[in-house]
């Protein structure tokens, strides 16, 4: 005779469960934060010897290592960069993705006026907390 779980006895597992994935997820990123450490260390060593050699790149028997330079934009005030996009008509230097909760707070206070174009999909979730 099978007997139906309770909600009890599901939440038990669900949250013994939830514990180990988290042990093991910090063991995992402690590791890789040894690898990615070493990583850091020779990839140092090699923009060294580039920097060194005056060169860009260097062919190797095991690979071909080269140096390029990569730039982050971000504003240091939000403020005044998003004012300026308005002003220079520059939605265009904003990435595509919707602030979820500044549109779900705009809803709310606008339900006649919501923006065009905008989809929305609900998924009923379940969450378990420990006691």
């Amino acid at each position: 005779m099978t007997t139906t779980p309770t909600v009890d006895q599901l939440c038990n597992v669900y949250v013994k469960i939830r514990e180990k994935k988290r042990e093991m997820v910090k063991k995992y990123e402690e590791e890789i934060a040894l690898y990615d450490g070493k990583l850091d260390a020779l990839a140092g060593a090699m923009k060294d010897m580039l920097v060194a050699a005056g060169a860009t790149s260097m062919k190797t028997d095991h690979g071909t290592v080269y140096s390029q330079v990569k730039t982050r934009y971000y504003p240091m005030d939000w403020s005044v960069f998003k004012t300026w996009i308005v002003q220079n008509d520059a939605v265009d230097l904003l990435e595509k993705r919707v602030a979820q909760t500044n549109v779900k707070q705009w809803l709310e206070e606008n339900p006649t006026n919501p923006p065009p174009g905008l989809q929305a999909e609900s998924e009923l979730t379940v969450t378990v907390r420990k006691n």
